[in-house]
């Protein structure tokens, strides 16, 4: 996001008023965030760019928004496919939101590369090429995690390349998911072998959904 385009948008939440409802996962605690209608952030507590499009002014209430969020993400940590989207804004750059939108056509279980992030973002803007550094910022800034599927955007070679949540989350979700069978037999790192090279090491979450 262009610093111009950045501060625009915090000029703007000053004027408003969001609010936040907490979430227990089995990953650990999960701040939401509204503009009272729409879903506008979901967090992993403590996670990199945390609540960074949250006004400072904002209430912790229990609204519409937050009940379908909820009910979605008790559905996802169950091990299904909640097959629904509740409203969302996404308070990003158009750079960003072009990014966000392809996020969002990723299926459940499947996987996309930053690089075919980057083509398809050319193939809007009419150019030759986009860079997928470009896209990987873009990605890590993503501030609804899980419905927005950052967490599906792997490397060119199928590696793991940073999550804001954490890589160990990054893996939970992929084999929550079923993903990870996605790379048996293709030739590329394994995710779970790119994990407990990193951050890992110990024994990850969902065992009794597996």
């Amino acid at each position: 996001m262009g610093r111009d385009a950045f501060h625009s948008i915090n000029r703007d939440l000053t004027l408003k008023t969001d609010y936040i409802w907490h979430y227990e996962s089995p990953l650990g605690g999960i701040t939401l965030g509204s503009d009272g209608t729409s879903l506008i952030g979901l967090w992993f507590d403590g996670q990199m760019h945390f609540a960074e499009v949250l006004s400072p002014e904002h209430e912790e209430k229990l609204i519409p928004v937050f009940i379908d969020t909820c009910r979605w993400l008790d559905i996802y940590f169950s091990g299904s496919e909640p097959g629904f989207t509740p409203p969302l804004v996404m308070r990003a750059s158009p750079f960003r939101k072009a990014v966000w939108e392809i996020m969002l056509t990723i299926p459940y279980g499947k996987t996309m590369t930053y690089g075919d992030i980057a083509k398809r973002i050319a193939e809007q803007k009419g150019i030759v090429r986009m860079a997928a550094q470009a896209v990987g910022g873009a990605v890590g800034h993503n501030s609804i995690s899980l419905i927005i599927p950052c967490h599906r955007v792997v490397g060119a070679d199928g590696s793991l390349t940073g999550y804001a949540g954490g890589i160990d989350k990054k893996v939970n979700l992929l084999r929550l998911e079923g993903a990870l069978a996605e790379f048996a037999g293709r030739g590329v790192h394994h995710p779970l072998q790119v994990a407990r090279k990193g951050r890992l090491g110990r024994e990850t979450l969902f065992q009794h959904v597996l």
